[in-house]
């Protein structure tokens, strides 16, 4: 290994990083593929794809979260994947980029929200009482990318 440098074949510089950066891209899959991890469970109400769902702690079943009831339905387990009625079973996403059937403000941050079961919202909850549950942040129009968080109680 005599004579072998560090870095090579690239400059220790800024020019260097640019040539190993450009390198990098050029063997990457176009488009790149964005991985969503999920799970299949029953839905104990009927939900639409992108309704924010929590899983009920005495079967396990997911339903419609929301902000401002217990804790238990303030836990985001994911977004649902597609629409199911009642009993069926229901995909549910909780890691990656997901569409949801609102309109999103891309680079905005979203909650779950206190008005509306299942739903997104740009404004967290500010009344004593309810739950602050950050779901993720808008990439598109209709795509949010998953950043669910542990909701925390307003005093």
């Amino acid at each position: 290994m005599a004579g072998v440098k560090d870095l090579e074949p690239y400059a220790g510089n800024a020019e260097g990083l640019t040539a190993i950066l450009t390198d990098i891209a050029s063997t990457m899959p176009n488009p790149v593929v964005f991985k969503v991890v999920g799970y299949v469970v029953n839905a104990f109400e009927d939900v639409t794809q992108g309704d924010v769902l929590y899983a009920r702690t005495s079967d396990g079943q997911v339903g419609k979260a929301i902000a401002n009831d217990t804790l238990d339905k303030a836990v985001v387990a994911g977004i649902a994947e597609t629409t199911v009625t009642a009993g069926n079973q229901v995909r549910v996403i909780v890691t990656g980029q997901v569409a949801v059937s609102t309109s999103l403000d891309p680079g905005e941050l979203y909650f779950l929200s206190a008005a509306s079961a299942g739903a997104l919202t740009k404004t967290p909850p500010t009344t004593a009482g309810h739950y602050v549950t950050l779901v993720g942040e808008a990439a598109t129009s209709n795509q949010i990318v998953l950043k669910i968080k542990r909701p925390i109680q307003l005093r």
